[in-house]
């Protein structure tokens, strides 16, 4: 821990999110050993994923935000709401526009601008497009730790980079099992797996990067990666671990998600 609080909080970001990249890698490699995963499987590893991303988004970032805002010019939660719902319909926007077709959904279904690409690839992007706001957020949590504020720490910091790495094990298994699922070779499933979280690191050296060079953004910067991850929970992940039939299951893993990461944050904090 002491050598990494002396390193720059950008290289600190890049170090962060090419850890939860590799878990990733991690989870896509289990297209090797097994052969295939049932539905029920499926939703409750996006159910665990959802949990996750809703408890980060409170505790590592919302929280954080309206806590630096205080004693401001201006209402607390002014930068917590404008950041989050201008997180939303960023995603939102990219959400219309990037071609994408989320897990176990038909090819006429997917969604942004028409294209006539491969299904394997609208499935890869789709995971791809909520793997932006994690790796933002990530980011952005070690630049606001470097700006010494007292409700951002780099043990937070640290906790929601392993509760958002903890959530891509799964993430990486679920687009990659179901590519091979679809007559895809394992290796290739494997490398769509892994290439859906190599984003992670690039948002992540610029939600730090961003928040470094101009900290009085930090607020609303927090809270815009909040609403981000909440939009792709809402939009993406619940329904998709719904959408099966195993409502209950998925549930559950829902709200143990939500518990690991809750736990984290406020063990590390």
């Amino acid at each position: 821990m002491i050598w990494f609080a002396q390193i720059h909080p950008v290289v600190q970001a890049l170090f962060a999110t090419l850890f939860t990249w590799f878990l990733t890698a991690l989870g896509a490699a289990c297209v090797f050993p097994f052969k295939d995963m049932k539905r029920k499987t499926l939703d409750g590893m996006l159910g665990f994923a959802a949990g996750v991303m809703i408890a980060a988004s409170y505790w590592s970032l919302l929280a954080p935000a309206i806590e630096m805002s205080r004693g401001q010019n201006f209402p607390a939660w002014l930068p917590a709401v404008t950041g989050f719902l201008s997180g939303g319909f960023f995603l939102w926007g990219i959400d219309k526009v990037l071609p994408h077709l989320h897990i176990g959904f038909k090819t006429e279904e997917a969604e942004g601008i028409k294209t006539g690409w491969d299904r394997s690839v609208l499935l890869v992007l789709a995971i791809t497009l909520h793997n932006i706001p994690e790796g933002l957020a990530v980011g952005v949590a070690f630049g606001a730790a470097a700006a010494g504020y007292p409700s951002a720490s780099l043990a937070g910091a640290i906790a929601l980079a392993v509760g958002i790495g903890i959530q891509n094990f799964p993430e990486g298994l679920a687009v990659s099992m179901p590519l091979k699922r679809e007559g895809m070779s394992a290796g290739k499933s494997f490398w769509y797996g892994q290439l859906s979280g190599i984003v992670e690191p690039v948002a992540g050296v610029i939600g730090a990067s961003v928040v470094f060079l101009a900290k009085p953004i930090l607020p609303f910067a927090l809270s815009f990666a909040a609403g981000a991850m909440i939009f792709v929970v809402t939009e993406e992940l619940i329904p998709e671990s719904q959408r099966g039939g195993n409502t209950d299951f998925a549930t559950i893993f829902t709200m143990i998600g939500f518990a690991v990461m809750m736990v984290l944050d406020v063990a590390f904090s």
